[in-house]
């Protein structure tokens, strides 16, 4: 898509949207920023990504949404999501338990720092760390489950988390076939023919006894249609230089084995370092339903998916295997 392209999808996306007039604006900032040339970088040792537009559903872009990653400082002023003191019990010594999600107080005058997020059935489903490109969407569209209102920015409070209210604006929500939609939505829309498509997923206020508890419910065994990996040079510095990974027995023990691996609080983790560390490979799964599965390896033995605030410690033996045969 060309820049005169992007800007005219751009324009009739946020004429469809309701939303606020700030919104509006910090969009249009960082649209200019981005026809000035300016570029994304990872910045070294820390994941985060900057305020960045995203292509999404019924709004072909949303706006200022940050995703504050692991080891990336809270700038002051500033606060992510927080969570409710109603936190599931833990079934066991072993487990980790991942509260549910709500704004901070309004009140409090502190600015919120948002990531793309909707509410359904009472639940906060946030963007996904699995990607569906616009061409495959179609195809995983399940039942219509509503439409999204745009009632939720930086300053609401708990009272704007009403059904289906989100911050990517008006646009349509689906299940998504092969997944339970307790855990996975999907927001669809059409403009002028193009589709824009984008996974969200509930992974709060859930408690994680093995792998099993959130990464089964991926569905990743014997659904790997190609597979590859990149280095944290690459990926640190946004080189995307992938190399093919083998779909052999390897990567088939190490998929069973993220079944029972053993969950561990990413807070300690990151407070004792772990992303200082720079031992670190990416792999890329792309399932036989063409959705794109990141998972980040760490040289300690862990795995992580996404932003969850949970690792997973895997069997040395089957961990040891898949890592050893990536090499460049």
């Amino acid at each position: 898509m060309n820049e005169e392209q992007f800007r005219t999808k751009y324009k009739k996306a946020v004429d469809t949207m309701t939303t606020n007039e700030a919104m509006k604006k910090r969009m249009e900032n960082r649209l200019q920023e981005l026809q000035q040339g300016q570029e994304r970088k990872h910045p070294r040792k820390t994941v985060y990504i900057a305020a960045s537009i995203v292509l999404a559903a019924g709004i072909g872009v949303t706006a200022s949404s940050f995703w504050k990653q692991g080891s990336a400082p809270t700038s002051p002023g500033t606060e992510v999501a927080k969570v409710t003191p109603n936190t599931p019990a833990a079934s066991s010594p072993d487990s980790v338990v991942i509260p549910k999600l709500e704004l901070p107080d309004k009140s409090s005058g502190v600015k919120t720092s948002m990531v793309p997020l909707v509410v359904y059935q009472g639940n906060i489903y946030t963007q996904a760390a699995t990607r569906i490109d616009a061409a495959d969407a179609t195809a995983l569209r399940g039942d219509k489950l509503g439409r999204t209102t745009g009632g939720i920015d930086e300053l609401s409070g708990n009272d704007k988390y009403t059904e289906l209210a989100s911050n990517i604006g008006e646009t349509d929500i689906y299940a998504v076939k092969g997944y339970d939609s307790s855990f996975r939505i999907m927001s669809y829309t059409e403009i002028d023919g193009q589709v824009y498509a984008e996974l969200f997923e509930h992974t709060n206020g859930i408690t994680v006894s093995s792998g099993a508890d959130l990464l089964g419910k991926l569905h990743l065994e014997g659904r790997i249609a190609s597979a590859e990996w990149e280095s944290f040079e690459s990926w640190n510095n946004g080189l995307k230089q992938y190399a093919p990974l083998a779909n052999d027995e390897s990567l088939a023990g190490f998929l069973a084995a993220l079944q029972d691996a053993k969950p561990l609080a990413a807070d300690p983790l990151i407070d004792q370092g772990i992303y200082d560390d720079e031992n670190r490979k990416i792999i890329y799964l792309k399932l036989e339903d063409h959705t794109r599965v990141e998972l980040t390896l760490f040289g300690q033995g862990l795995v992580r998916y996404g932003n969850d605030p949970v690792f997973f410690e895997v069997e040395s033996g089957a961990f040891q295997a898949l890592w050893k045969s990536m090499n460049l």
